[in-house]
């Protein structure tokens, strides 16, 4: 089987594009899915998160389309010819950018919509006419009802993380949209895992679709060191943290939460740590989530805390590991946070920390995976950053000398019995020593000597003489 880009029969200007990024061996995804959608059939791909399905079905769909290219100005002229369909808007954002970098050479047009931003600058782009229309269910659908997107010409759909469709509720959506399409087609459904409801969902739209499974199902990655870790509560599971990105020397690294609000508590405590850290979670507005990701690309923070909004598909280049802070409630989501390490080949490291109620779904995830995984004990010391010197470096507060731990920064504070007396004070009364004052003696109680009971005040004078309201001292 062709294993080489060079070795396909693509036109020149989508080889050129290949070339200029760089792509030289197709991975195994890549080599058994290009040359089948190249003859128009339908594709059910099965593959391990992060070995290029984007290209997989990218390029022999362009490659297809390019009998309709023109450099028209009319919109009727570049009517929408292939829809891929994602369940997140930074999925939708990045598979974009990677289809107008393989069609840059071309007179095709390609845009996006999703949901979180204004859709008049969306509007007008779909309305002077593109041909590949990336986007999420639900906005997708917003402009089926205002008609700035009519599909009824499309010769190709593409359900990318079809699962991950289908675990968040858009199922009903989803056969909306189909329902607007033309029944003569070409449907390719990518995921990393095949659930009995997918399998359904592909015997209802898909014809005679072929199977392309390149790793046995829900396979982690062979690249990614995984490690259990037990952790008692939140703030052992950042103290190893802590010691695990000084120990393994690790610049940048996800951390997955399972909720919002844990997500965010966890992104402010460990920039009070001095860590530079960001947050991603379905709260944000799109505008914060895009800034949080380019500012990790970027690597203007080191550390994404997010939630399983960021579990899938996402690609970003050398991100050297995973840390699962809290265990995923889903084992499935396990084999997809682990998998935004070790990609395209790279080694990765993928740490989870377990806490003594999270023994199901450890179990859970024991049964998927298919490997014994044994939850180790780590020697934790009070390693926690204390904010950053004047030169940037990472100020380490722990045990021990910092020379014999490797770290440049701020030395451990000194035992108490050792830190030096305070100093006198230039007051000589302030210290003095303490002398008791001399008592009189207590004479004996002589009832005889009572003094004569004195009258009682009437509560109104008692508030009139507290508040000096005359009309009450006057009644």
């Amino acid at each position: 089987m062709t294993s080489s880009f060079s070795n396909l029969s693509l036109s020149e200007p989508l080889a050129r594009a290949v070339a200029e990024m760089g792509y030289e061996s197709m991975t195994p995804i890549q080599a058994q899915a290009i040359p089948v959608v190249l003859t128009g059939k339908d594709v059910m791909g099965a593959a391990q998160t992060g070995t290029g399905k984007t290209a997989a079905f990218s390029l022999p769909l362009l490659q297809r389309l390019l009998k309709h290219e023109n450099s028209s100005t009319s919109p009727a002229r570049h009517p929408v010819r292939a829809l891929v369909l994602l369940p997140t808007r930074e999925l939708a954002d990045q598979v974009a950018q990677q289809i107008a970098l393989y069609a840059k050479h071309t007179k095709l047009r390609s845009t996006v919509v999703f949901g979180g931003m204004d859709m008049k600058p969306q509007t007008l782009e779909l309305k002077k006419g593109v041909e590949v229309l990336v986007a999420t269910p639900g906005r997708l659908l917003d402009h089926i009802e205002a008609k700035n997107a009519i599909l009824n010409q499309v010769e190709y759909v593409v359900l990318d993380e079809a699962d991950r469709m289908l675990d968040i509720g858009f199922l009903p959506d989803l056969q909306r949209i189909l329902s607007y399409l033309p029944n003569t087609r070409t449907t390719l459904l990518f995921s990393a895992t095949f659930s009995p409801e997918i399998k359904r969902l592909a015997g209802s739209y898909l014809q005679d679709p072929v199977t392309i499974e390149v790793a046995r199902p829900n396979e982690t990655a062979s690249t990614v060191e995984q490690r259990f870790f037990s952790a008692a509560d939140d703030d052992e599971k950042r103290l190893a943290i802590h010691k695990l990105l000084r120990e393994r020397g690790i610049r940048q690294a996800f951390i997955f939460s399972n909720s919002k609000l844990g997500c965010a508590r966890l992104t402010r405590a460990l920039e009070r740590d001095g860590l530079r850290a960001t947050a991603l979670h379905g709260d944000k507005s799109q505008d914060e989530r895009l800034k949080a990701l380019e500012a990790f690309k970027a690597g203007n923070v080191d550390l994404l805390v997010c939630t399983d909004v960021a579990a899938r598909g996402l690609d970003i280049k050398d991100v050297p590991a995973v840390f699962n802070f809290d265990v995923p409630f889903n084992a499935e989501d396990y084999v997809h946070r682990i998998g935004r390490t070790g990609r395209a080949g790279a080694s990765g490291l993928a740490v989870t920390l377990v806490s003594s109620r999270d023994a199901r779904q450890v179990g859970e995830i024991e049964k998927l995976i298919k490997k014994k995984i044994d939850v180790e004990a780590l020697q934790l010391d009070d390693a926690r950053p204390r904010g950053r010197m004047n030169d940037g470096r990472r100020a380490w507060r722990g045990e021990g000398d910092d020379a014999a731990r490797g770290v440049v920064g701020r030395s451990a504070p000194a035992p108490r019995s050792a830190r030096p007396a305070s100093r006198p004070s230039a007051d000589p009364f302030f210290d003095r020593p303490y002398v008791a004052p001399a008592t009189a003696p207590v004479a004996k109680w002589d009832d005889s000597r009572q003094p004569a009971a004195r009258p009682s005040i009437k509560p109104k004078r008692k508030l009139a003489a507290l508040f000096r309201a005359p009309e009450l001292a006057e009644s």
